[in-house]
């Protein structure tokens, strides 16, 4: 953009106030992109950008699917990918070509993403080698390196294609954390600057929260020295801002960017300015602290005029299909993704116009193997969804609702009884003191809960409150009167239903059951997402219907429902 005039565009830590992990941003002229893990999630592998790094938008994911195995399906009981799948990408553009490079713990191989475009097509290849955590460095001298690993971290010289190892390649241990350390040195990020090359890691020295640490070096067979760059929690209960690096303006200035620990919300995305030492090394925010206000400069005043998409939002499910009658994944907007690879048969938008159709497809003891649980990120510090759900063709056993995803779920359902349908609050029970979760993937959910439900069509409502790690959830209902004498619904010859217009606004929501502590645990190693869903406990062949998603910002919050 010649002549543009380059402005500052200030925001507030964290600039995403919701879960996207493992940051990595490059910058192409005057736009930054950044990939985020997404584990088990699908599509995968989120591709954002921004002109600002204060705004961001989703752009695509990478991929459709990672791959057919039986952990990426939930097709076999007692299999998942639930904390593992995609983690930490490696974001590159090197001679007109984006790369990703991440490994999946699940496969326990390591994957290249390449396009020329960074809003895809993208392709797909496996490489030889495991490299965990792992970052990219093209060298000045057209070499090129990764470096990886967990407490020791390695530096390997790769093909020129990253294909494998190069034979005769320099390959090293360039640094080991202290073996007393809560989490070694891993999340690497590679940079060359000034002749000098920088990995930044984080880890969790002994009896300290997490830290960010950067390694110099002169060469890349030469010592690399570490130093403490990051000792900060935002003032957030001691939980640290680190795993990230750094990126530069278009006209020179340094930005370092972090992710942050916020409880069940999950890893929250914070931007800070940061300059070079007279030794070379960075020299982060407010020295060495993140600063809440954020200012960047260097920022086009055309591009500053752009509308960011939003990263959440509401969806009335009314796509358009293809010539087959079928929306795919890939179709919805971009907040929305499946929890595992999702089963085409078994889940529609096409069917009924308006309405997100899920047929359970097999028996299942928890919502832990629901196909086709359509989820999105909850953001902080409270939000709220709400939908409505057609109960009328669910299967005695059958369960469908509304829930906060994590280790620990909660949720609030219709489930068919012997008696007729019921409203019902489940939730995984806390185990004290485990990071991991309990284990136990196939604990059935604890009802603490109920109402009997006259009519078969509901409008559920979550509101998820992370304020100053509250980290809880509470559920509401309110009945929707039956559209004629039948089952609740207008049901065309067609076999097509009406989405009648329903203000809830109007109409007082009713609790049901308590407010829910939320945990973030390693077993699912993600934040808290809302999910919707339905399975089968006793047969298949029912289905649940929603329709009028709503997602509530949280300046829409101020007033309790």
């Amino acid at each position: 953009m010649t002549n543009d005039v380059l402005i500052t565009v200030t925001g507030t830590n964290p600039v995403i106030n919701s879960d996207v992990p493992d940051p990595d941003i490059i910058r192409v002229g005057d736009t930054y992109y950044m990939a985020t893990t997404t584990m088990f999630l699908m599509p995968g592998c989120d591709i954002l950008r921004s002109y600002d790094l204060i705004h961001w938008e989703f752009l695509t994911h990478a991929y459709a699917k990672l791959g057919d195995e039986a952990t990426q399906q939930l097709a076999e009981h007692g299999r998942n990918a639930y904390g593992r799948g995609m983690w930490a990408p490696s974001l590159r553009y090197h001679d007109g070509l984006f790369s990703i490079v991440f490994v999946a713990n699940d496969t326990h191989r390591t994957y290249v993403l390449e396009a020329t475009d960074p809003a895809g097509p993208w392709s797909k290849r496996v490489i030889e080698g495991f490299y965990h955590d792992n970052s990219v460095l093209y060298d000045d001298d057209g070499r090129v390196y990764i470096v990886y690993g967990n407490m020791q971290l390695h530096l390997t010289e790769m093909e020129p294609d990253l294909s494998r190892p190069k034979q005769g390649g320099l390959d090293r241990i360039i640094a080991e954390d202290n073996p007393r350390a809560g989490l070694g040195y891993e999340g690497c990020h590679i940079y060359k600057h000034n002749g000098r090359y920088y990995v930044w890691t984080c880890h969790f020295p002994p009896n300290h929260r997490k830290t960010e640490a950067c390694l110099v070096s002169e060469t890349l067979d030469g010592e690399f020295t570490a130093r403490e760059i990051l000792d900060d929690d935002l003032g957030f209960h001691g939980l640290g801002v680190a795993q990230g690096g750094m990126v530069d303006t278009p006209s020179g200035d340094w930005y370092a960017f972090m992710m942050h620990d916020r409880g069940a919300l999950g890893r929250a995305l914070t931007i800070m300015p940061m300059r070079f030492d007279d030794d070379g090394f960075p020299v982060l925010g407010d020295n060495g602290r993140v600063p809440r206000t954020v200012s960047v400069t260097g920022v086009s005043a055309e591009r500053a005029k752009h509308t960011y998409a939003p990263l959440n939002g509401s969806d009335d499910f009314r796509y358009i299909a293809d010539a087959d009658n079928n929306v795919a994944s890939t179709d919805l907007h971009p907040y929305w993704q499946f929890n595992h690879n999702p089963n085409r048969a078994a889940w529609s938008l096409s069917e009924h116009s308006g309405w997100l159709t899920i047929r359970p497809d097999h028996v299942v003891p928890n919502i832990n193997y629901a196909h086709n649980t359509l989820t999105q990120r909850t953001v902080g510090p409270r939000c709220a969804a709400e939908v409505t759900l057609e109960a009328s063709d669910l299967r005695v056993g059958d369960v469908a609702g509304l829930a906060a995803m994590q280790g620990y779920y909660r949720f609030v359902a219709v489930t068919r009884t012997a008696d007729g349908l019921q409203l019902t609050v489940r939730v995984k029970p806390y185990r004290e003191g485990s990071v991991f979760g309990d284990g136990n993937w196939d604990s059935a959910a604890v009802e603490t809960a109920s109402a009997i439900l006259h009519s078969s069509r509901v409008r559920l409502r979550a509101v998820y409150d992370f304020t100053d790690m509250a980290d809880t959830v509470t559920f509401f209902y309110q009945p929707i009167e039956d559209v004629d004498a039948g089952n609740g619904t207008t049901r065309h010859a067609d076999n097509t239903f009406d989405v009648t217009s329903y203000d809830c606004s109007s109409r007082s929501w009713q609790q049901l059951g308590d407010t829910y502590r939320l945990y973030y645990t390693l077993d699912y190693f993600t934040g808290c997402r809302i999910g919707l869903f339905a399975y089968a406990t006793a047969q298949i062949g029912g289905e649940a219907r929603f329709a009028d998603f709503r997602f509530i910002e949280p300046q829409d919050l101020h007033v309790k429902p």
